[in-house]
This record gives C-alpha cells, sequence and structure tokens, in this order.
C-alpha cells in the first residue's frame, strides 16, 4: 500500500469550546500539573537520599515516579497551553511524537507495575529468597526491560500510524493526538488495522491486568499463615499497588479494548490518565506507607535544620 498523506498537521478541538471553562480548566490543570511533578519529584528525591528506603520496593517505585513525572512532562504542558489558544494545531510529526511518549512511557509503566507484582509476590510468599532473588543486578536488569519493551511496543504502534495514508480531513476531535482518533481520519479501511490496536494494547491490557490481579488475590490468599503484624504491613503496601494497578488499567482497557470508534466520554478518560493518575500515584503510597512518610519527615527536618543554619 503506498502512502498518501496530504496532512502536514492536525487542528485539535480540546476539551471544550467554551472560553469561561477553559479558563477555569487552565487553573485546575496547571495546578494539577505542578502538584503532580512536585510529588513525584519528592518521592524520587525522598527514597534516593533515604538509607532507609533501600530495598527494592522504593527502587521500582522511585522509577515509577519518575516515569509519570516524565509521563505528565509530555503531555500536559501541550494540554494547558492549548487551552488558552484560539487555534490548537499541532504539526505531523508532533503528533507522532506525542503518540510516541504516550505509549512509550505508558508501556514502561504497565512493565514496571508488572515488576513490582512479582517483587511483592517474592518478598511476601518467599521471604528467605526474596534478597537473593531481587539482588541489584537483578532489579536494574528488570528496570532495563521495562523501558526496552515500552520502546519496542511503542515503536511499532507509531511507525504503524506514520505510515497511513493521511488524505484529510485534518480535524482531531480530542486534546491530544492518539490511536483512535487518528485512524478516523486515515483514507484506509480501518477494520483490520483497528483489530492490530485491539491485540497490541487492549488485549495487552486486559492480559497484564488480570495476571496483576490474580497474582494479589495469591499474594493476599498466602498472608493467612502470618503474623497480624505481618499481614498488616503487606496488606498495607499491597492495597496501595492494587490501587494503582486498578486506576492505570481500567481507563487503558477502556480505551483500546474496542472497535475503532470514538465516545464523547473519551475525553474525559483521557483526563484522568494523563493528569489526574500521576498526581494520586504519590499520594496513594505515602499515605498508606509509613516508612515513606518517616522520611520524608526526617528529610524535611534536615531541611529545616540546613535553612536555619544558614541564617545564623
Amino acid at each position: 500500500m503506498g502512502q498518501v498523506n496530504n496532512v502536514t498537521e492536525f487542528i485539535l478541538l480540546g476539551l471544550t469550546q467554551n472560553p469561561q471553562v477553559q479558563k477555569l480548566l487552565f487553573v485546575v490543570f496547571t495546578v494539577t500539573y505542578l502538584l503532580t511533578m512536585a510529588g513525584n519529584l519528592l518521592i524520587v528525591v525522598t527514597i534516593t537520599t533515604s538509607p532507609a528506603l533501600r530495598s527494592p520496593m522504593y527502587f521500582f517505585l522511585s522509577f515509577l515516579s519518575f516515569i509519570d513525572g516524565c509521563f505528565s512532562s509530555t503531555m500536559a504542558p501541550k494540554i494547558v497551553t492549548d487551552l488558552l489558544a484560539e487555534k490548537k494545531t499541532i504539526s505531523f510529526i508532533g503528533c507522532m511524537t506525542q503518540l510516541f511518549a504516550e505509549h512509550f512511557l505508558g508501556g514502561v509503566e504497565i512493565l514496571l507495575l508488572t515488576v513490582m507484582a512479582y517483587d511483592r509476590y517474592v518478598a511476601i510468599c518467599k521471604p528467605l529468597h526474596y534478597m537473593i532473588t531481587m539482588n541489584q543486578r537483578v532489579c536494574g536488569l528488570l528496570v532495563a526491560v521495562a523501558w526496552a519493551g515500552g520502546f519496542l511496543h511503542s515503536l511499532i504502534q507509531t511507525l504503524f500510524m506514520a505510515w497511513l495514508p493521511f488524505c484529510g480531513p485534518n480535524v482531531i476531535d480530542h486534546f491530544l493526538c492518539d490511536l483512535f482518533p487518528l485512524l478516523k481520519l486515515t483514507c484506509t479501511d480501518t477494520h483490520t488495522l483497528g483489530l492490530f490496536v485491539t491485540a497490541n494494547s487492549g488485549l495487552m491490557c486486559m492480559l497484564i491486568f488480570s495476571i496483576l490481579i490474580t497474582s494479589y488475590i495469591l499474594i493476599l490468599c498466602s498472608l493467612r499463615t502470618r503474623s497480624s503484624e505481618g499481614q498488616r504491613k503487606a496488606l498495607s503496601t499491597c492495597t496501595s499497588h492494587i490501587t494503582v494497578v486498578v486506576l492505570f488499567f481500567l481507563p487503558c482497557i477502556f480505551e483500546y479494548l474496542r472497535p475503532v470508534t470514538t465516545f464523547p466520554i473519551d475525553k474525559a478518560v483521557a483526563v484522568f490518565y494523563t493528569m489526574i493518575t500521576p498526581m494520586l500515584n504519590p499520594l496513594i503510597y505515602t499515605l498508606r506507607n509509613a516508612e515513606v512518610k518517616h522520611a520524608m519527615k526526617k528529610l524535611w527536618s534536615q531541611k529545616l535544620v540546613l535553612s536555619k543554619n544558614s541564617c545564623e
């Protein structure tokens, strides 16, 4: 199939055409983005500077926060600035770049959440082998595999979209470039293409989500033989992980596990996974984790002492 591409840029219709609502959303999304960056940066700094948080679980958590910060930074600035722009446009190359970044970081996060589930399984179900199994080399290798897997997944999706023929129109009824809104603009039959997207994104999300939920059920079932203190600590950790998994995977499954079509609610779902979820993850992990909260308080008190000494 020869490529016919008369489109050099896309026009984004955005979230709403109401100027007053756009201004309100500009303020809300700007605050949300700043809170997201502050929360995730705080977790990364706390874990990297605290000797008490040297276990593999926190090593993976710091990478998760780093990915959330990167994901938010690739999406939020464009979304926020477009809210005040009269004409919301994005170049073809910029659209493909945004699509690649979204699926690259999203793919890395999916694999990292899988790695974190495996880490919890070994820690709770095979505690005597934990430090041997999850040594520093293995942890680094698992993170590298997550990055490589996300890159490969995104590269396939982006090359697939970039080589499709776009003859016009070029108006995307969305506030970002994504697979299904773009597929609706191609001048070719999208039935087979839609099945490819569903298999590479939707079914993959559903399969991994099912595996993760099953693994956490097995972990929780194994807690019956533990002491009440061990049960409480493990339950608190697993609850945080399960919450993050559900918040991440359900929008992904809704967006991609379906035929090539779009719904009005798609924009609200996209706002949730691009703006809200990266902000909630730091809160979920810190509010239910006494060790992280203690390390944050210690870091904050050290900064206060240093600032007091410098003033004197």
